[in-house]
C-alpha cells in the first residue's frame, strides 16, 4: 500500500523543507487540494525541490479550466518532476461550480469522459506530431501549431485519475481513467457493495488491467503519538463527516447503511445555518464507520482492517492545513499491506 501525505499550500516559501522532511520520512508522495488554495502552484515548487516523490493534485476542479490548459499545467509539472506528476480532477457540485466559480454546469460524467479523452489526444500531438483533431460533445481541439507545442519530455504524459462517489462516475474511471481518487465519506461497506464491483465491471469491459488502475481512499485516518492526539483528531473528522453529510451529492453512501434521514437532517441544518451543530449528530459508531482510528503503534492494524484488499494508497491528511503525523518506521508497516495496484502502465 502507497502513503501519500498533504502539505501546506498557504505559503509557497514553506514547502522546500516540508518536501525534503516529507521525502526523508518515506512517504510515497504528496497531495494538494483546491479549498482555499490553487493545487498546481504547490506542486511546481515542489517538483524543483524533491527528487522521489510522486507529485498529485488531489483535487484540481475540472470545469473551471479547459483541458488545453490543464494539457500545459501537466507537461510542465511532468517535465519540472522527472516524470513523477499525475493529474488528479475532479467535478466538484453543481452550487459550487455555478455559484462560486461562474462555471457552466451540465451532467458531469460525459464532460469527463471527454476531458480525459481531450487531454490524451492534446498530449499525444505534443509528444508524437500526429496532428490535432479532437471533436466531441463538449470539447473541440483542432488547431495546434508549432509555436503553442511545448518543448519535448522525455517521461510519458502524466496519468489522469478521477474522483468519484456515484456508480455513473465510477463507471467513467474504470473505463477512461488511470484510477479513482475516492472521497474520504466512504465506508468499507460501500467500497465492497458499491465501489469496486462498478470499477471492476467498468475495467473489464474496457479491457482494462486491474493491476494497472489505482484506487486512493475511501475513507478518513485519524491517529496520532498518544490517545490525546488520536481523540482531537477524531473530533475533527466527526466535523467533516458532518460537513460532507450535509451535500445530497455523497448521500449514496450514507443509503448504503440505511441513514437516509440524517442526510435530510444534515442538509437541512446546513440551509438554516446550523453549522456549528451539525457534528453533535455525528457519534462514534459513524465516526468508525468512515475512519481507521488508532494511536501510531495501533494504526497499521486498522489500517488493513478498515481498508486492506480495497484501497492501494492513502493519505494521511484530509486537509493541506493539518500536517501528516505518521513516523517513518509506521509508514514502512502500512506500505507492507498487500494492495493490487502496481503502476501506472506497468
Amino acid at each position: 500500500m502507497r502513503v501519500l501525505t498533504t502539505i501546506p499550500q498557504n505559503n509557497l516559501r514553506d514547502i522546500p523543507d516540508v518536501v525534503a522532511e516529507i521525502e526523508a520520512k518515506g512517504y510515497d508522495g504528496i497531495t494538494t487540494l483546491e479549498n482555499r488554495h490553487d493545487p498546481f502552484m504547490p506542486l511546481a515548487v515542489a517538483a524543483v525541490n524533491s527528487e522521489r516523490v510522486q507529485l498529485t493534485t488531489g483535487i484540481a476542479i475540472a470545469f473551471l479550466r479547459s483541458p488545453m490548459s490543464v494539457a500545459n499545467i501537466g507537461w510542465d509539472l511532468q517535465a519540472a518532476s522527472n516524470g513523477r506528476f499525475v493529474l488528479g480532477i475532479g467535478s466538484q457540485v453543481k452550487g459550487h461550480n455555478e455559484r462560486r466559480f461562474s462555471a457552466p454546469w451540465s451532467p458531469p460524467a460525459p464532460r469527463l469522459r471527454e476531458y480525459a479523452q481531450a487531454l490524451r489526444a492534446i498530449w499525444n500531438n505534443w509528444k508524437t506530431g500526429e496532428a490535432l483533431n479532437f471533436e466531441g460533445e463538449h470539447y473541440k481541439f483542432t488547431l495546434m501549431t508549432p509555436n503553442f507545442v511545448p518543448e519535448p519530455i522525455a517521461s510519458p504524459p502524466p496519468p489522469i485519475t478521477l474522483a468519484a462517489v456515484g456508480p455513473v462516475m465510477m463507471k467513467v474511471a474504470g473505463e477512461e481513467y488511470d484510477g479513482v481518487r475516492l472521497h474520504p465519506f466512504c465506508s468499507r461497506k460501500y467500497l465492497e457493495n458499491v465501489i469496486v464491483p462498478r470499477l471492476e465491471g467498468a475495467m473489464a469491459k474496457a479491457g482494462r488491467a486491474r493491476d494497472k488502475f489505482e484506487i486512493s481512499g475511501g475513507g478518513f485516518i485519524a491517529t496520532g503519538a498518544d490517545d490525546e492526539a488520536v481523540a482531537e483528531m477524531v473530533e475533527w473528522v466527526r466535523m467533516r463527516i458532518g460537513f460532507y453529510g450535509s451535500t445530497r451529492a455523497y448521500w449514496p453512501v450514507l443509503e448504503e447503511h440505511g441513514l437516509e434521514e440524517l442526510g435530510l437532517k444534515l442538509n437541512h441544518m446546513s440551509k438554516t445555518d446550523q453549522w456549528d451543530k451539525m457534528t453533535a449528530e455525528i457519534d462514534d459508531d459513524l465516526v468508525h464507520l468512515f475512519t481507521a482510528v488508532g494511536r501510531h503503534d495501533e494504526i497499521t492494524g486498522a489500517i488493513e482492517k478498515r481498508f486492506g484488499g480495497l484501497s492501494d494508497t492513502l493519505t494521511d491528511s484530509s486537509s493541506s492545513e493539518i500536517r501528516g503525523s505518521l513516523p517513518a518506521d509506521v509508514i514502512q508497516d502500512i506500505q507492507r499491506i498487500p494492495a493490487k495496484f502496481k503502476g501506472y502502465g506497468v
